[in-house]
């Protein structure tokens, strides 16, 4: 017997600021959040099959932990993918033909408003070596500024994005929203 294929990946983040966060993601993602209320939001996307949601708990945050991306199908696709991340002041950095986790790939990269760092990346395929400047600070065990790592330094200045007016609002005083609190299980 087969083992089942999950059918959708679900991730839950910490953060600081949760209409930053809407912000930030609503033009990451290019969709409004599928679900708001009083400090969580969640967004449901097709492609890929993933639901991420936000709960506001500033003590708990740490962007630490590695980073998220995305995979594209096509070179067209990442294309389009940048230039609307550009277009939204979100690229924090770009690499294009590299050699990078011993893959060719171009990619880009964005920063969320609590330092959660996302890639975006066309793999074209397996290589047997990391570029010179990956390669080095792998050896010497640094995580500076590897690839597929962040690097140390913060962008010079965090923008608050505002794509569109909220059409919602962050307090909600329902007894349903009793039952999400900060650190509790609601997904």
């Amino acid at each position: 017997m087969e083992p089942a294929v999950f059918p959708r990946m679900h991730v839950s983040l910490y953060v600081s600021d949760l209409a930053a966060t809407v912000n930030f993601y609503t033009a990451f993602f290019g969709q409004p959040a599928a679900k708001i209320k009083r400090g969580y939001a969640k967004y449901v996307l097709d492609r890929p099959s993933l639901i991420i949601s936000f709960v506001e708990n500033a003590a708990r945050v740490q962007s630490h932990f590695g980073h998220l991306g995305f995979q594209v199908e096509t070179v067209a696709e990442l294309d389009e993918r940048l230039a609307a991340a550009r277009r939204a002041g979100l690229v924090s950095r770009e690499e294009m033909g590299t050699n990078c986790c011993y893959a060719k790939q171009d990619k880009f990269w964005v920063l969320d408003p609590d330092g959660v760092e996302w890639e975006v990346y066309y793999f074209h395929a397996d290589a047997e070596f990391n570029d010179p400047r990956y390669q080095d600070e792998y050896d010497a065990a640094s995580d500076s500024s590897q690839c597929c790592i962040a690097p140390a330094a913060a962008p010079a200045t965090a923008e608050v994005l505002t794509t569109a007016p909220m059409a919602f609002t962050l307090v909600d005083t329902s007894a349903a929203a009793a039952t999400c609190t900060p650190g509790g299980g609601c997904c």
